[in-house]
């Protein structure tokens, strides 16, 4: 596991700041414009970073610069004409930002790279914009993971038949639990990390 110095804190700060506050409030926009007012009312429809960081997943995601995760949006399902159907579309919303903005990175990563120096603030730059690519590639895969509290699990809920999505959403209580043991035996790094790398060495064409 990479341990960050002060220098590497400050390379991973803006692309992780930027990609936590952009999958939030891609959720609380979407829920919004569902129907949902509870994010707006709870300010969390913002570009502050501030307001959406979880102290225990930031850490995480500084330290492993692939997974992480961040203080959830509120989102009251009842608002919405179809809950489940809703829902799916609000837990697609993070993942489907970082995507995007990995991609515009990596787009700007490449209009820039020519006139880059490897050294100085050029190439702090050129760091930045490297771990941007990784780290909302790596958001938005490990948010897609089917488990509960993470983003996959709404999907997952969304796409199947009722009585499975309701089956499936009694144990949501567990699966925060299931989540720290796959982390910790190292399960996720063998089925994430490998998309990770290859989608941004795809992107950065590195």
């Amino acid at each position: 596991m990479w341990f960050p110095d002060l220098r590497g804190l400050l390379l991973v700060a803006p692309p992780l700041l930027a990609a936590i506050t952009f999958h939030e409030l891609a959720h609380g926009w979407v829920a919004y414009r569902l129907g949902d007012p509870t994010a707006k009312a709870a300010g969390r429809l913002t570009l502050n970073p501030l307001k959406h960081l979880d102290p225990i997943g930031t850490l995480v995601l500084v330290l492993t610069q692939a997974i992480g995760w961040a203080r959830p949006v509120p989102v009251n399902p009842y608002y919405f004409r179809n809950p489940r159907r809703d829902m799916m579309w609000v837990g697609l919303a993070g993942p489907g930002a970082n995507f995007l903005l990995a991609l515009g990175v990596a787009i700007l990563y490449h209009a820039l790279g020519p006139w880059l120096p490897q050294t100085g603030p050029g190439g702090a730059l050129r760091i930045m914009l490297a771990l941007g690519v990784q780290i909302n590639v790596g958001l938005g895969l490990f948010n897609l993971l089917p488990v509960p509290p993470l983003d996959g699990s709404r999907v997952l809920a969304g796409l199947l038949p009722s009585s499975l999505a309701y089956t499936y959403l009694r144990y949501e209580y567990l699966g925060f639990a299931f989540l720290i043991v796959l982390i910790f035996t190292g399960a996720v790094d063998k089925i994430i990390f490998p998309l990770i790398f290859g989608l941004s060495k795809l992107l950065l064409g590195g």
